[in-house]
């Protein structure tokens, strides 16, 4: 957020001549990267961009433009604080007032503008509230759950991994729907499948399932690479330590015909990645032809301050890992973006991902297609169906509120229900705590991430003046007149007694 969010400063739309210590407002189906940084380069008091109240009545092209714009607002340093604000009649009525007083001094008649300027209503917009500091801990907590599997102790281990944190240029306001909304939907779904297979001794499989929800996932996977850390370096007790056959992350899979396996490096054949990989193959071109499936191949990039996907974090520990998405490319600004909210979501495309994903994972651990099951062969049907119902609800439940890292903390009513929706499928589910490692990526937060702004209808200081010029002037003549009142006075007195002498 910005440093400085104290405010107050007289309203302006962009189409004013002059921004400087203004508080310029904007309309999201108005605006443009040009405009906000005219606002800036004029040294503007402050930005308000006015968004309307359901994101998918804006038409798609105005979604995508300010989608490719965010990334740019992020990087951009500024000390001028931009508001977001959910439009209604009221905030719509002041933006329209403001915005006819604006363009009213592009008048080609000086007088005009002037009786313009002096009649017009302005808006003083004023928030209260002690200045922005910085957040110095940061915690970052993420939950973990297990299904054991059924036989010795050095079973293989599959992870599921999951960041639940959403990101966007206004915190309160990132709802990650998609981005990733989608992919802890998708976790919770796979633990309550493989919960009710594991439950009855002739369907529990020998594998170990480990199921992460991880925090910090917008800033370079903190909460996993500390869960990393901590499970690989500093204990003698760990399932990711013992056989790990491989790790799944699961990123944006909320929409779209296509989906994407993405790796650090290609799995080799007769490995049991490389089995998951011809799995998603088979189920997707026998029972979802319409989906294009492929796999993406991207080295990890040291050199960047940011890697590309969660499964990074586990292929540097030498941990066989992927990311499936229906993004192509890790740099989609659909990842980072306040407009990424529930109405996006293709639910129809949600559940067929989460089938694809389930599918191919059973016939994995189950070894089905050595033992000869068809391709087409469908496991979770009738009883063993997906919910769509609450599948939509948790959809729902997690498009409905802010998830930004820095609204989340070990206290939230979001982790404490996410703790106990997985405890309902999950055994050992635990709460995971870690101080965030601000040097990677280097980043400060600051509080006062939300403010109440008031608008206070003022007359402009000019009406001021002409009110005191013609104040004035009426004094003015006032006098004028007493005195001329008085010389008539007198001089008829004097006429008067002439008259009554003679």
């Amino acid at each position: 957020g910005t440093r400085s969010a104290v405010l107050n400063t007289e309203a302006r739309t962009v189409e004013a001549d002059v921004l400087s210590r203004r508080c310029v407002m904007m309309r999201l189906v108005d605006f443009s990267y040009e405009q906000y940084q005219k606002a800036l380069r004029q040294s503007a008091g402050a930005v308000v961009i006015i968004l309307p109240r359901s994101i998918s009545s804006v038409p798609q092209d105005v979604v995508r433009q300010f989608m490719e714009i965010e990334p740019e607002m992020l990087a951009m340093e500024t000390i001028v604080p931009v508001y977001f604000a959910v439009e209604d009649e009221e905030l719509l009525s002041i933006y329209e007032q403001t915005r006819a007083a604006s363009a009213s001094q592009g008048s080609a008649s000086a007088a005009e503008v002037l009786l313009h300027t002096a009649t017009a209503n302005g808006f003083q917009m004023v928030t209260s509230g002690a200045q922005s500091k910085a957040i110095n801990d940061w915690l970052i907590p993420s939950v973990e759950g297990r299904l054991t599997g059924l036989g010795g102790e050095d079973l293989p281990t599959v992870v599921i991994v999951a960041h639940y944190d959403s990101f966007g240029v206004a915190p309160w306001l990132s709802h990650g729907a998609d981005s990733n909304g989608s992919g802890i939907s998708v976790l919770l779904e796979l633990a309550r499948l493989f919960s009710r297979l594991y439950t009855y001794r002739r369907t529990h499989a020998g594998y170990n399932l480990l199921f992460f929800a991880s925090g910090g996932g917008k800033f370079n996977y903190q909460g996993t690479k500390r869960w990393l850390e901590d499970n690989l370096d500093h204990t003698d007790s760990s399932l990711l330590q013992d056989n790990v056959a491989f790790v799944l992350c699961l990123d944006t899979l909320g929409r779209g015909n296509s989906l994407h396996l993405h790796v650090s490096k290609p799995p080799k054949e007769g490995t049991l990645q490389h089995a998951f990989l011809r799995e998603l193959e088979t189920v997707v071109a026998s029972q979802f032809p319409e989906v294009k499936f492929s796999m993406v191949h991207k080295k990890i990039n040291l050199a960047e301050d940011m890697l590309a996907w969660e499964h990074e974090r586990f292929a540097i520990r030498r941990l066989p890992a992927f990311t499936i998405s229906h993004l192509e490319s890790h740099r989609d600004s659909l990842r980072n973006s306040i407009m990424d909210r529930r109405a996006r979501i293709d639910t129809k495309a949600l559940i067929r991902n989460t089938r694809i994903i389930a599918e191919a994972l059973t016939r994995v651990i189950y070894n089905l297609t050595d033992k000869g099951a068809p391709a087409d062969m469908q496991i979770f049907t009738d009883q063993m169906q997906i919910q769509q119902e609450q599948l939509e609800s948790v959809m729902d439940w997690l498009s409905s509120q802010p998830r930004a890292a820095q609204l989340i903390d070990k206290d939230s009513t979001f982790l404490n229900t996410l703790e106990y929706y997985m405890g309902r499928y999950l055994k050992d589910v635990k709460q995971h705590h870690v101080k965030a490692d601000k040097r990677d990526p280097e980043f400060v937060f600051y509080d006062q991430l939300k403010q109440v702004m008031n608008a206070y209808r003022v007359k402009p200081a000019i009406f001021d003046l002409l009110l005191a010029v013609c104040i004035a002037a009426y004094l003015g003549v006032a006098y004028v007149a007493v005195q001329h009142f008085g010389l008539l006075y007198k001089m008829i007195q004097r006429l008067s007694l002439k008259t009554k002498q003679q």
